[in-house]
């Protein structure tokens, strides 16, 4: 799997995801490792969701993952809470952001 179709698998799954209910802004980048490595990040503005295949200085964490976890999380065979608990998936920064998306942000799944 090549970044450009990580980056858009990734789109598709949380570009259509619900986040009305958070009224914050986050940022975080998301480095992947190994197959298709790069970086793009997720952010929530305005109670949407947006994914740029572009470095973010300012963000509010990182998560460092590889392209099989972020294929497995985008169709449901895995949440973001059990690769975070299984080390398949690395946050570092504003937990409390983090936990603010992984309790109000529902995805639009493959």
């Amino acid at each position: 799997m090549t970044y450009e179709q990580i980056v858009d698998m990734v789109r598709k799954v949380f570009e259509n995801a619900d986040a009305r209910t958070v009224y914050e802004h986050v940022a975080i980048q998301v480095n992947v490792v190994g197959e298709g490595e790069g970086i793009f990040y997720f952010e929530v503005a305005d109670r949407q969701c947006c994914i740029e295949p572009y470095d973010y200085y300012d963000r509010d964490g990182l998560i460092i993952t590889d392209a099989q976890t972020l294929r497995d999380l985008c169709s449901k065979k895995v949440t973001m809470s059990e690769s975070l608990r299984d080390g398949t998936m690395k946050y570092d920064g504003d937990y409390r952001k983090l936990k603010l998306c992984l309790a109000n942000i529902k995805l639009a799944y493959l």
